[in-house]
């Protein structure tokens, strides 16, 4: 930890009347900020929970023009939420929006009630979120703590501990709620975010750009404020390697939809999975192919090369075969199976690797065609 600087005194009314002052001057224009509309205050707030500003915007824009209202969200198919929603990941959330939004119809009339209590018993709304839009589109008097305002208050307060514990969390909502503003709690807890997505980084803040640094005592009495708050060493991802077969019939392709549960519930894609200790990426995809369609594949099938992913908490390498069969053969039924074109395909809620191995696919095709129609010892 490095060494005393100077004090600071505590936070105050008059860091809140400052954080307010250089916010309303300096906010972002972001889509979700244009209106105040409780629908899309709930929507932006569930997606920024595992997604950065910057990459939430399209995503948000896409969502909201699909589904610009409860009640257009309760209405829709699960596989039409996750299609919007596709290329954003964590896809509970999605699946969680259109349950909420289907028992707000059902309790609500459409709408989004006002108080945190009710907004807990939504599906996938926590106390964050609930606090997030019950302040933000109804102007509850409550602290909305998430990860930047939790770094912001324990470089103010100097909070040595580790900021995602419970315990700590409280101490700086307490300390937090005595700052709230009777009249902008909303403003103030946006505030509080944005200083700490825009100034307050999580390794180098800019303490000099900082419309409060005068109340923050990890700026007076740190040489690195930015040690505030203790981090734990993260974990080291586990890599995995699985297989993928690519099974096609004339222009179709054999494509399946993931059960309920797990990861990637509910979105689409081809038959494949891990490779187990001492087999070969080829013998996995037969074997997975056989155990989750009922379908033998004859013969070569071709490596067209490896997908490299990753995940929240683990990395994979997908290595990707492709193989032709001179007629569409039955598989099983007992998972949402078919023999789909691209242009079907297209129309699936897809995983990114799934996307990917779309590309890789393309992109082999592409050089086949290439090999076929060039002069002979011309190079590619």
């Amino acid at each position: 930890m490095s060494g005393r600087r100077g004090t600071a005194k505590a936070p105050d009314a008059a860091t809140s009347r400052a954080l307010l002052a250089w916010f309303r001057a300096s906010r972002r224009e972001l889509p979700w900020r244009r209106r105040r509309d409780p629908y899309r205050v709930w929507v932006a707030e569930v997606l920024l929970q595992q997604t950065r500003v910057d990459q939430a915007v399209p995503y948000f824009e896409r969502f909201v023009a699909r589904f610009p209202t409860v009640r257009s969200l309760a209405r829709a198919h699960e596989a039409q939420i996750l299609k919007v929603w596709e290329g954003a990941g964590y896809y509970a959330r999605a699946r969680n929006l259109g349950a909420a939004a289907r028992d707000l119809v059902r309790r609500h009339r459409g709408r989004l009630p006002r108080t945190v209590p009710e907004l807990e018993e939504l599906p996938g709304v926590g106390p964050y979120i609930a606090r997030a839009v019950a302040s933000l589109a109804f102007g509850a008097p409550t602290v909305a703590l998430e990860a930047n305002g939790k770094r912001v208050a324990a470089r103010w307060w100097m909070e040595r501990g580790d900021v995602r514990t419970p315990a700590i969390a409280r101490v700086l909502e307490r300390h937090l709620t005595d700052l709230l503003p009777e009249d902008s709690p909303g403003e103030f807890n946006e505030a509080l975010m944005e200083l700490g997505e825009t100034i307050c980084l999580p390794v180098s803040p800019q303490c000099h750009r900082c419309p409060v640094s005068m109340t923050c005592r990890a700026h007076a009495m740190l040489d690195a404020p930015g040690s505030i708050p203790v981090r734990s060493p993260r974990r080291r991802k586990p890599h995995l390697r699985a297989a993928v077969l690519v099974v096609q019939s004339a222009d179709r392709f054999l494509i399946q939809r993931r059960g309920p549960g797990g990861l990637l519930a509910g979105l689409y894609e081809f038959p494949g999975g891990k490779i187990e200790r001492g087999e070969s990426p080829e013998a996995a995809a037969r074997r997975e192919l056989e155990e989750e369609t009922g379908l033998r594949v004859p013969g070569r099938i071709e490596p067209i090369g490896i997908v490299r992913h990753s995940y929240s908490h683990f990395s994979v390498d997908l290595h990707v075969y492709h193989a032709r069969l001179p007629r569409i053969r039955r598989v099983r039924t007992d998972h949402d199976r078919r023999w789909a074109s691209r242009a079907e395909i297209q129309r699936l809620p897809l995983p990114k690797a799934t996307v990917r191995i779309l590309h890789l696919l393309r992109r082999t095709g592409d050089q086949r065609v290439r090999r076929r129609t060039m002069p002979p010892n011309a190079r590619i």
